[in-house]
């Protein structure tokens, strides 16, 4: 027999929640439009209580629950993005270097108003991905190109065949994420199940499986960094962090934090394997010199490594196009903001005018200085302070920025599930909000609702506030 009677019984009730977590995610992929709000945040929620269970129930079956994760993703495998239309753009940017053309120094209406069609179903690209990223440089770092590529390489003509491979790509870093996480938990002796609060999240599966969102293939390399530095390889950890920054940029502000574990760093656990007792006693018995000539190694690994991967696209139009790039996130771009727009309306107050410019200006110079503030003055010395850091410093970047997209948000739920904060875990439910901002759109009024952003923000900050200033915290964890 297939299936043993007396295991259905004893796990009917997972088996329900499977079933049922399967077919809502198949009515989610093949079944929804992104205007239908109603049916997004039911769907969603259902999908978030029946995630939150099967964990719970499942947490001493890992097996099980990374059977559940490949088979919910496996559902997407042949659905075109429904909550997001940048996939075009990275089709056209695969097949744009697949044609030899540089994606950095054109943007598509340059190609398309000059009557000029250089890829395979360019008009409808174009149409797909509309008017604003069409009429702006490509910001997505070489790594990112790669995937691109190699999704044109095996599928140069159809669209959907793009969609599979960097589809494919994104899963295969997920159960990257799945294994060097459970791993890096292991070591600092946490639950390994907590690495399924990310890998089974519905926000995880659909942000990044669903939509293709390639954080998922950044946070991979993150990962795998991070435990192979704590395993004593930190040259190898350099050469992936700087793979990570190559699919987004986002890890460079984590670059400061990491100087505590280079200069202060003793580990305080009990390492396993003859090399493990090798790399830790070596650590400990470094001098103040050489921990510095270590850490300045690490910083440079990271930062040639990172030039050596741009290198391929460099020219002098590359650096102005793509510095302009970046540059609008900070100050032309709004999106489910929450502490610049209370100051975007504080400038409306003063002025009459959006002062995005000047505030554009200002936020990156102020989580520069947080950033140095929690490098020099909080306790990083272990992994576990060291990455409660990182995550401090995203939040507050995220915290005080112009735009916030959903994906965002899978970089603090990676990092949260090895410290003891679950704010980023409310923050991958209530996010779905975010998509309810244009509920106006087809009205008059075309600007978001402030008041589904305020919702989204007051549950997070509560939260935050709560574990971070209220809760009493557990015993530290010193790995």
């Amino acid at each position: 027999m297939l299936l043993n009677p007396s295991l259905l019984k004893l796990y009917k009730t997972q088996l329900l929640l499977t079933l049922v977590s399967v077919i809502m995610y198949w009515c989610f992929a093949y079944d929804l439009i992104r205007t239908e709000y109603i049916k997004l945040i039911v769907f969603y929620s259902i999908l978030f209580v029946l995630f939150y269970q099967l964990v719970n129930l499942l947490k001493h079956q890992p097996k099980l629950l990374e059977y559940l994760a490949f088979g919910c993703r496996a559902v997407f495998i042949l659905a075109i993005p429904n909550l997001s239309q940048d996939f075009y753009r990275f089709i056209w940017d695969g097949r744009l270097i697949l044609e030899g053309i540089n994606p950095y120094l054109f943007t598509v209406d340059h190609f398309i108003t000059g009557n000029n069609l250089p890829v395979t179903k360019a008009l409808e690209l174009r149409a797909g991905m509309g008017d604003l990223n069409a009429s702006h440089y490509t910001n997505y770092p070489p790594i990112n190109q790669l995937c691109f590529t190699v999704a044109a390489l095996f599928s140069s003509k159809s669209i959907l065949g793009a969609v599979v491979t960097m589809r494919l790509l994104i899963i295969a870093a997920d159960f990257g994420t799945l294994y060097f996480g459970k791993k890096l938990l292991e070591k600092l002796k946490l639950p390994s199940y907590h690495i399924f609060w990310y890998n089974l999240n519905p926000f995880i599966i659909i942000e990044l499986t669903g939509n293709l969102h390639f954080e998922g293939v950044m946070i991979f390399f993150l990962v795998w960094s991070l435990y192979l530095l704590y395993v004593g390889k930190w040259q190898w950890a350099a050469v992936v962090l700087a793979l990570s920054i190559s699919v987004k940029l986002i890890p460079l502000i984590f670059l400061p934090l990491f100087f505590q574990w280079f200069l202060k760093h003793n580990s305080s656990t009990s390492p396993k394997t003859d090399k493990e007792i090798a790399n830790f006693k070596l650590l400990k018995e470094t001098s103040v010199f050489t921990r510095i000539m270590r850490l300045s190694s690490f910083y440079g690994i990271v930062i040639i490594t990172t030039l050596l991967l741009f290198a391929p696209f460099y020219s002098s139009e590359f650096i102005n196009n793509y510095s302009k790039t970046v540059a609008l996130w900070f100050q032309n771009f709004e999106f489910n903001a929450s502490i610049y727009y209370i100051a975007r309306a504080i400038g409306y107050w003063l002025t009459g005018y959006n002062e995005i410019a000047i505030i554009g200006k200002i936020t990156p110079v102020v989580v520069i200085l947080v950033t140095l503030i929690i490098t020099f003055f909080k306790q990083n010395k272990t992994m576990v302070q060291l990455i409660t850091a990182l995550l401090f410093v995203l939040s507050f970047y995220y915290f005080s920025t112009t735009t916030v997209h959903p994906w965002y948000v899978a970089t603090l739920l990676i990092l949260s599930v090895f410290t003891r904060y679950k704010f980023p875990l409310v923050w991958s439910f209530v996010i779905i909000l975010s998509y309810l901002a244009y509920v106006n759109l087809n009205k008059a009024d075309k600007s978001e609702n402030l008041w589904v952003i305020a919702l989204e923000y007051v549950i997070v900050y509560g939260v935050f506030i709560w574990e971070v200033f209220i809760k009493k915290a557990p015993k530290k964890l010193e790995a």
